[in-house]
């Protein structure tokens, strides 16, 4: 009983096809992929040292631009003081 068996698998296999779908496991599938690609990628980018001559880019500071009215209303406000 603590041991599945290649049958016990393979009825899980038809029961989870048969509730999701070929298209949408396979769309999980290539999501998941996907993530996992970008996560990989995401940490070789953080760990790679910058190569030789070359400095690690300085973060770009952007400014909003200032508001021409002063009737601006911010959408996003919880609560206003």
């Amino acid at each position: 009983m603590g041991s599945f068996s290649i049958w016990h698998w393979l009825v899980v296999l038809l029961i989870v096809v048969m509730v999701f779908g070929t298209k949408k496991l396979r769309n999980m599938g290539s999501d998941l992929g996907g993530a996992v690609k970008g996560f990989k990628d995401g940490m070789r980018d953080g760990t790679a040292p910058p190569a030789e001559g070359q400095q690690a880019p300085a973060q770009a500071q952007v400014q909003a631009p200032a508001p021409e009215n002063k009737t601006t209303i911010d959408v996003e406000a919880k609560h206003k003081s």
